[in-house]
């Protein structure tokens, strides 16, 4: 109940005017977000459109009581209404966030069509001295460069197409950097976990030539792992790439799933390493057209019926079921304002595609609207051919 009450109170809060407060106690900092998000859409699995609504509200705190120590409260409040809520499977467990020990949410309403979620998305203490910061709690620990497929990210990997959570999910782990210059550093992170769940994995960083360069090592649940990183740029070109290398995935790690024999070879069954690998370049022109390209190799991925093991994948910790995966992306600034943006995922090998068109506008300081579509094409079973079409429209206020 305590937990339910300081949710409520920091809702509550969206209704003071925040900057005044902020700026006469400069120990403390909160600021945040409300969205409205409507969305419909149509599965091949499905024999009607879904419509859905959803209110999505953000509070974001800071606490700095002294120059080396800084903690942070980030509370996440969604409420659903619509008829996937009523007609989807599972649809509470698909929302729910998972840690493994402290579990910092709760379902504030249940209904047939609607359903209220509060989490703790972020709780951390940081303290630094020095060269040295060490933090402590539920926090985004962000390795990798490239901008959609984060193979070397190994605490909370996250899909493009979640795109209205654009913080990323947080882990519950201890993070200790040792910053040996500008660019550089030594960092060590652990997440503890439970049934061979922890993560612990060692970044070095260090700059030359132009170009930052990362490497990583560590166990993954149980799995050894080792890969790099980096990012620069040719001819004013960005250029990214990351790669890992690990350790077969565990035979006993996978949770109760379908058997997929039928569809292919499950990714638990191999006994080699498995390497992933992923490519990246993105250009901006001077009239302000963005281009960018990225593409994605998983060595034990499928070239057939990627869409049954998706799933599966998730648990053998892949980004993607395929051996390939295709990323391209074009963008423009119609006015300073108004911005157009289309991508697109293919898959080579089934010839399954997701297109996504965004269009987001600007309308005033603090204030945005963003129309956007996923446009899904394959056959039944390929990686994206049971993913449907969808538009979204949303409205977010910043304050």
């Amino acid at each position: 109940m305590k937990i339910l009450r300081s949710i409520g109170y920091s809702i509550l809060l969206l209704f003071i005017p925040f900057r005044p407060v902020a700026a006469q106690l400069s120990s403390f900092d909160i600021n945040g977000y409300a969205k409205y998000l409507y969305s419909t859409a149509k599965y091949p699995f499905a024999d009607e459109q879904l419509n859905d609504q959803l209110l999505h509200t953000r509070i974001n705190t800071r606490w700095y009581p002294s120059q080396t120590l800084m903690a942070a409260l980030e509370i996440r409040f969604r409420g659903f209404y619509g008829e996937s809520v009523e007609k989807m499977p599972n649809f509470k467990k698909q929302i729910k966030s998972r840690h493994e020990y402290a579990q910092l949410d709760n379902f504030l309403w249940d209904t047939k069509k609607s359903v209220g979620y509060a989490q703790v998305d972020r709780l951390w203490l940081d303290y630094s001295r020095g060269n040295l910061e060490t933090t402590i709690g539920r926090q985004r620990i962000a390795w990798g460069t490239a901008f959609v497929w984060n193979v070397i990210d190994l605490f909370n990997p996250q899909s493009i197409l979640d795109f209205d959570y654009e913080e990323k999910p947080g882990a519950d782990a201890v993070r200790i950097q040792y910053y040996t210059g500008a660019v550089s550093k030594a960092e060590l992170s652990v997440r503890p976990g439970k049934n061979k769940n922890t993560i612990t994995a060692g970044l070095l960083s260090v700059n030359a030539w132009g170009y930052d360069f990362y490497g990583i090592a560590g166990v993954r649940k149980q799995r050894w792992v080792v890969g790099g990183a980096w990012a620069g740029d040719v001819h004013k070109a960005g250029f990214r790439g990351e790669f890992l290398i690990s350790a077969a995935p565990d035979k006993n790690a996978p949770e109760i799933i379908p058997d997929l024999s039928w569809y292919g070879t499950s990714f638990f069954e191999y006994d080699k390493p498995t390497i992933s690998a992923v490519i990246s370049a993105d250009y901006t022109f001077p009239n302000s057209v963005y281009i960018h390209t990225e593409v994605l190799y998983n060595s034990i991925g499928k070239t057939k019926n990627a869409g049954a093991f998706y799933m599966e994948a998730l648990q053998a910790d892949l980004l993607s079921p395929a051996r390939w995966s295709l990323f391209q992306e074009l963008a423009y600034d119609l006015t300073p304002l108004i911005r157009i943006d289309l991508f697109g995922i293919f898959n080579p090998d089934d010839k399954s595609s997701i297109i996504a068109p965004y269009l987001t506008w600007s309308i005033k300081t603090d204030l945005d609207l963003a129309l956007i579509g996923f446009l899904s094409s394959g056959k039944q079973y390929t990686e994206y051919g049971d993913y449907g079409n969808s538009a979204f429209i949303r409205v977010t206020y910043s304050f």
